[in-house]
């Protein structure tokens, strides 16, 4: 490609940056996925857990849970919507310190992994907040 962009000049660099461009874009959208893609509609799924991280990232953040069930422990990978659609509903990054006990609610993943797309989380004294689930079959009250 070098040999082609000294021979070009100008107009072979630039066709360069636009095909590279291209491909970054491209890599970009095949990185994001549909909920039908990953996640099963009909495998919703209630947790209990304590916080043990939390990535406030974008297009999806994640709440890390560790959830007790008969005496094993297992953490779970809650997907939610990216961050800036957690601020608008009302989220904010001190609520979920390590820790911080919730009951989740969404679905499980197609896979069976430990690995949620959440509805909605509760915290302890009653508060709940919607979690922008990339669910477009339930609507958000």
């Amino acid at each position: 490609m070098k040999a082609l962009i000294n021979r070009t000049g100008l107009t072979g660099r630039i066709a360069a940056l636009a095909i590279v461009t291209i491909i970054l874009m491209a890599a970009t959208a095949l990185a994001h996925h549909s909920f039908t893609a990953e996640f099963d509609q009909n495998k919703p799924i209630k947790l209990s857990g304590k916080v043990t991280e939390m990535k406030w990232s974008n297009p999806h953040a994640w709440i890390y849970l560790d959830v007790t069930t008969n005496g094993k422990t297992v953490n779970w990978a809650c997907e939610t919507g990216g961050a800036n659609s957690l601020i608008r509903r009302g989220w904010r990054k001190e609520d979920l310190k390590f820790g911080t006990v919730l009951n989740v609610e969404g679905w499980q993943a197609r896979n069976g992994s430990p690995t949620a797309n959440v509805r909605s989380i509760t915290f302890t004294d009653g508060k709940r907040l919607f979690a922008g689930s990339s669910n477009t079959a339930v609507e958000e009250k």
